[in-house]
């Protein structure tokens, strides 16, 4: 197991430990997948983890980040297999799937993790691509990495050319994405919104795409969301969770996700300077500490006892209700927040659940990937 050298903390590894002790727990072995999430609840006698659901997406993200560990450590995580097995597993299950998403992380799974990349899967994301249907941020960044890990096979340059300009294009001016390409496919109260996912996961692939191909286009946008995504991190280092497309303001702060700060941003922030971007160390270091420090709170996030990390602290709300408000009142007019929200609806309650993806993410994003051959020299610069 190697750290990268400006991430190698005690922190860090305590956390990395902690991964590769609770990914067994969210194995489901009779539909050989991870679980959708792993629940803490109260009993009569102390508190009980279930693992509730499936999820390919998210066993897809175990086995990439599986991939960066040894192998004695890959089978202790998942439950005795490798990395690889899981990644072909995956890639079938994904063959009869129709989530684009889960495709898209299947398909950059096996190229990356199992060395074999599946045209089959590429395919199918090739004809969503020309399908003319709307796509979410997340899966098209996802899909635009499965095609850079896979550029040897038929349809990989038309699909990276296609994502490549519906994510550009979509970009707000202060370097916020939607939720959806086009933002037009969202309702009016949300087209102008975007969460913290569809941030980093376009920072990552757009990163991804300038290294590979010299693409200085992609690096700029890259540049532009983590700046204004970093120049609004909370004063204890929160990722907030909403922003504004059109004058890159904060929608709604809350809940703040572990996963954004223990794994998300450091992984796509980290790719950023692999690219030649900006170096936003700083900025990881901070959202990394709010773990420990987490103002919001007086319970701590990180349970060693479960071998996990709670998912976030929230407002306490009925379902989703400061969300709402603030996307219609912004709709109206940018940074339009309702007085007395904060009061109204405060923040404090933990979620007392962990998904696969969250440690999958966390082993991806602070240990060493294999070096890629698909390097600038070697694909050439069609998009520069």
């Amino acid at each position: 197991m190697t750290l990268t050298s400006w991430d190698a903390t005690d922190r860090v590894e305590h956390l990395v430990d902690l991964a590769v002790r609770g990914l067994p727990a969210m194995w489901q072995e009779n539909a050989d997948s991870f679980a959708q999430t792993l629940r803490g609840t109260p009993s009569s006698d102390g508190p009980v983890l279930r693992a509730e659901g499936i999820s390919l997406r998210y066993t897809a993200i175990v086995a990439l980040g599986a991939g960066r560990l040894p192998g004695d450590r890959q089978r202790a995580a998942l439950a005795g297999r490798s990395a690889a097995e899981l990644a072909v597993t995956a890639a079938a299950q994904a063959a009869r799937h129709d989530d684009p998403g889960a495709v898209a992380l299947a398909a950059w799974a096996a190229a990356e993790v199992a060395a074999t990349p599946d045209p089959a899967l590429v395919g199918r994301l090739r004809d969503l691509t020309t399908s003319g249907r709307p796509l979410p941020t997340v899966d098209a960044s996802w899909m635009l990495v499965a095609a850079l890990a896979a550029p040897e096979l038929p349809g990989s340059d038309a699909l990276i050319t296609e994502l490549r300009a519906r994510l550009l294009s979509a970009q707000g001016s202060q370097g916020i994405f939607p939720h959806m390409l086009p933002a037009s496919a969202q309702s009016r109260w949300r087209a102008h919104v975007g969460c913290f996912a569809d941030q980093v996961y376009p920072i990552q692939a757009l990163a991804r795409l300038a290294a590979a191909h010299g693409d200085t286009a992609a690096l700029a946008a890259a540049d532009a969301c983590a700046r204004q995504i970093c120049e609004l991190q909370g004063p204890s280092g929160q990722w907030w969770w909403h922003y504004d497309v059109r004058d890159g303001s904060v929608v709604e702060p809350y809940p703040v996700y572990s996963v954004h700060q223990h794994a998300m941003a450091p992984m796509a922030l980290r790719e950023l300077i692999g690219a030649g971007g900006a170096d936003y160390r700083a900025k990881v270091d901070l959202g990394l500490s709010w773990l420990w420090t987490h103002p919001e709170t007086l319970e701590e996030l990180i349970s060693d006892r479960h071998a996990l990390v709670w998912r976030k602290v929230a407002r306490r709300e009925p379902a989703k209700a400061a969300r709402k408000v603030a996307a219609v009142t912004t709709s109206l007019r940018p940074g339009f927040h309702l007085p007395g929200l904060d009061q109204a609806l405060p923040v404090g309650p933990i979620d007392h659940e962990c998904r696969p993806y969250e440690l999958g993410w966390l082993l991806y994003a602070w240990l060493e990937g294999r070096p890629s051959p698909h390097t600038a020299e070697a694909v050439g610069d069609r998009h520069a």
